[in-house]
């Protein structure tokens, strides 16, 4: 069982101070880090952590999981999981969380900008204007109305960004391999082959597992229509930066905006390094699509009140890893929580120990996902040691944790 006053808290890559004061609320003790972590500082920092927050740059890999013997639950403050090795995680028990949606409406908003910025040209006047050059001609610039958006990966964030574009007066197409609704009058391409040629603007919105690495490549710019502009918001990891390069040094592209990239600077000042800068018509901004005050607000508030309802409650609402299970509290009882393998007959051998213990179940509620189980069972405090033992004992266990 874990002293809440003892709850050590590690937050890294500059995570929201509401995070920390929610956190904090519960006595944890919190330590916040303004800059990510490699893989050598972090399994040198991680020791004695019950809880980690991390964003997108700090990678959890098997060796962090497998030199974090306290940790409990980890919570990515952002929307992508992929900087975790969730399978290690979920074989560790530990659970991870993230805000799903938290800071859609800001991804959405910027990109939604830079289709208007790079529409009208406005970097390369804005760039003349800062020369002392006026160059008030209209040759290149056009509305954004009329012009057809295509969106690959039509999740949260695509859904939403077809939604506002459509009210701006662009149609919309989208590609996703999963089957999707399309929302008004979004048209759903057969293949991505179809958006590309077909789209003014491309826009990706996938996430970043390692299937995606390198995806979209010189064939897939090849294919764009001539004079398309194209915006990754998404992974760094699933353009080909040098085949961007190549067609917009080429003219075949108009124009691009580039938030992720595949090598990112750990802290704030570093030097940045990329193919595209120096690109008249590129945007290019620091990973800041959900950086806004108001997501990483709701982010940090979110994700930390996930983590602390985790590690007191055992609740695993919207955990990316294990079973959602929710158990109303009931006072003056203690509870256990049980990470398995997901194999039959584990919910009656953990209800025989507990029988032959003559240990009253007093309620319970039992989840799986995959290869995993979790199951919540509250029972009074009049028990022995001996029946932990003989749970952690169990060959289908994982982890098990008990809670006051």
């Amino acid at each position: 069982m874990i002293d809440q006053a003892k709850v050590r808290v590690l937050l890294l890559e500059s995570i929201h101070p509401d995070a920390v004061s929610r956190l904090k609320e519960d006595g944890f003790e919190v330590e916040s880090v303004s800059s990510a972590l490699d893989e050598a500082e972090l399994i040198e920092r991680i020791s004695g952590v019950h809880l980690l927050g991390i964003r997108s740059k700090t990678k959890v890999t098997a060796k962090v999981l497998e030199s974090a013997g306290s940790l409990v639950a980890i919570g990515a403050f952002c929307i992508g999981t992929d900087q975790i090795d969730l399978t290690h995680a979920s074989a560790s028990g530990v659970a991870v969380f993230n805000a799903p949606f938290s800071n859609t409406r800001s991804v959405v908003e910027l990109a939604i900008s830079e289709i208007i910025a790079l529409t009208r040209r406005l970097t390369e006047k804005n760039t003349l204007m800062h020369a002392g050059v006026w160059d008030k001609s209209a040759d290149g610039a056009h509305e954004i109305r009329g012009r057809r958006l295509g969106i690959v990966g039509y999740g949260n964030i695509g859904t939403q960004l077809s939604v506002l574009a459509e009210n701006l007066g662009m149609s919309v197409s989208f590609f996703d391999t999963a089957d999707k609704l399309a929302l008004s009058n979004a048209h759903r391409c057969a293949s991505m082959e179809e958006l590309l040629e077909t789209c003014d603007v491309v826009t990706l919105h996938v996430d970043g597992r390692l299937g995606n690495a390198g995806f979209f490549g010189a064939e897939q710019f090849a294919q764009m229509r001539p004079g398309s502009l194209f915006l990754n918001l998404s992974r760094g990891i699933v353009v080909d930066h040098l085949a961007l390069r190549d067609a917009l040094a080429s003219g075949h592209l108009a124009g691009a905006a580039v938030d992720v990239f595949p090598v990112e600077p750990k802290g704030r000042g570093d030097e940045f390094l990329s193919e595209l800068r120096g690109l008249p018509n590129v945007i290019l901004t620091p990973h800041i699509g959900g950086s806004t005050e108001e997501a990483q607000s709701d982010i940090g508030g979110f994700v930390a009140n996930k983590l602390a309802k985790f590690l007191i409650d055992g609740n695993t609402t919207l955990s990316v890893n294990l079973p959602g299970v929710v158990l109303p509290e009931q006072p003056g009882l203690h509870r256990v929580v049980h990470v398995h393998i997901n194999t039959p007959g584990v919910l009656a051998k953990v209800n025989q120990v507990l029988a032959e213990h003559n240990v009253n179940v007093e309620g319970q509620l039992l989840s799986t996902r995959g290869e995993y189980g979790y199951l919540i069972t509250d029972i009074g405090k009049g028990y022995s040691d001996e029946v932990l033992q003989e749970l952690r004992a169990m060959e289908q266990t994982v982890r098990l944790r008990v809670l006051s």
